[in-house]
């Protein structure tokens, strides 16, 4: 169609110029005079052409930006509206999010409550039966429920069915993995997991709690070799009893294994709970000072009193103390404008952390559940965290377990022994 235009155009424009240059020849004008008008009058004919479509040409152009520039503003529109929608649909996400965080942190908290008052029930009811066992056993025998329980820790002892489970402890803010917490968890004949509070009450009195420490004391060695050979420089908290600190006869080995493997003092932390560690006499103390003079460090869990005497940790070799996070967020309050701990309140809380390390002690924060509690933590100057966050315990795989058993006699000395007094 446009090429139809221009054809019909041109025509026009020639016969316009035939028309000029016969005029010019009817009135006298020279052929010459007629054909130089003939061609000026076309080349001004394609000259207006040329300008009135150039004029069209922009106009057009000219509607064709607008256009353009209308469908943008529509499309810049329609983005704003979509990212309102994601923002808030984000923000509804985010929230509803948090508050199923918070609302599983709440049940787990509750959870964890329920567990361990289930257990200081159970563990008092064992230590009443152990004292009734112990009162009735010359004259009728212990009683069954008891007798059961030390069968079944002795079995799994003898069996070596108990399995080591680690968990991961980080640095923070990094959450990079600089130690682990060792585990022993006991299996009955059937497979059953054994936990702590179940047989603690019972097998500690009765001096079986050595042979656990004996085994979870040898597997660690082991592994802390086994992470030294892959160029992993870890740690690992290896939890021992005060009952094992006590015992004259079974501390010699212990220490004399540990004078074996001395290389390996700075990764290897042994763990005692903050109400046993109080509780230690003349006894545990010099085995304790033996051991920190091998270059052994010691650590303190189950905190439930933050008033630390700091200056005993550090006579006792101790270098970290485990406290659980929400027993840290639970002692802050505002006093004078500044926040402080509860059961510290002439110490800003932010300087708690601070103040530890000048005696040489780190503070971990354990049971770290959710992100709300890191991001408190974290302005608190903590430097490690532990916790189902970053990661829960986890048993050894078989193939690696197997590498870690001990010598027979390792385990089966004390149980001897224990035989014998019994």
């Amino acid at each position: 169609m446009r090429r139809l235009k221009l054809a019909l155009l041109t025509g026009a424009y020639l016969c316009l110029a035939l028309i000029v240059s016969l005029l010019l020849w009817r009135m006298g004008a020279t052929p010459a005079v007629g054909l130089s008008a003939f061609i000026g009058s076309l080349g001004l004919c394609f000259a207006f052409h040329g300008i009135i479509s150039g004029m069209f040409d922009n106009a057009q152009l000219k509607l064709d930006i607008e256009t353009v520039r209308e469908a943008h503003g529509i499309l810049v529109e329609q983005i704003e509206k979509i990212d309102a929608r994601m923002t808030s649909l984000v923000e509804s996400v985010a929230e509803d999010a948090e508050k199923r965080s918070a609302e599983l942190t709440s049940e787990v908290h509750q959870l964890e409550d329920l567990m361990q008052r289930m257990s200081e029930r159970l563990e008092s009811q064992l230590t009443h039966q152990v004292a009734a066992a112990r009162h009735d056993a010359r004259g009728r025998g212990a009683a069954a429920p008891v007798n059961a329980v030390l069968e079944a820790v002795q079995d799994a002892l003898a069996e070596n069915r108990v399995d080591l489970y680690l968990q991961p402890v980080v640095s923070l803010p990094q959450r990079r993995t600089v130690f682990y917490e060792s585990f022993s968890r006991l299996r009955d004949e059937t497979g059953r997991v054994m936990m702590p509070a179940e047989y603690l009450a019972v097998a500690e009195p009765e001096g079986l709690m050595t042979a656990v420490d004996n085994l979870l004391l040898f597997r660690c060695v082991q592994i802390v070799r086994r992470l030294a050979k892959q160029d992993r420089k870890v740690g690992i908290f290896c939890n021992i009893s005060l009952a094992s600190l006590a015992d004259e006869t079974f501390f010699p080995q212990f220490l004399e294994f540990l004078q074996g493997n001395k290389d390996l003092a700075g990764s290897l932390i042994f763990e005692l709970g903050q109400t046993a560690f109080n509780q230690r006499g003349p006894v545990e103390a010099r085995h304790m000072a033996r051991l920190a003079s091998l270059g052994f460090q010691f650590s303190l869990d189950k905190v439930v009193d933050l008033d630390l005497d700091f200056q005993d940790l550090a006579r006792a070799d101790v270098k970290f103390v485990k406290v659980g996070a929400q027993l840290i967020l639970e002692q802050l309050e505002e006093q004078d404008g500044k926040l402080v701990l509860s059961s510290l309140p002439d110490l800003n809380a932010a300087d708690f952390a601070a103040l530890m390390r000048r005696y040489g002690v780190e503070v971990i924060a354990e049971k770290v559940e959710g992100e709300r509690q890191i991001a408190e933590i974290l302005d608190l100057d903590i430097g490690y965290g532990q916790g189902h966050l970053f990661g829960e315990p986890r048993a050894i795989r078989d193939a690696v377990l197997a590498e870690t058993d001990p010598p027979a006699d390792f385990v089966q000395a004390p149980l001897r022994r224990r035989a014998a007094n019994w």
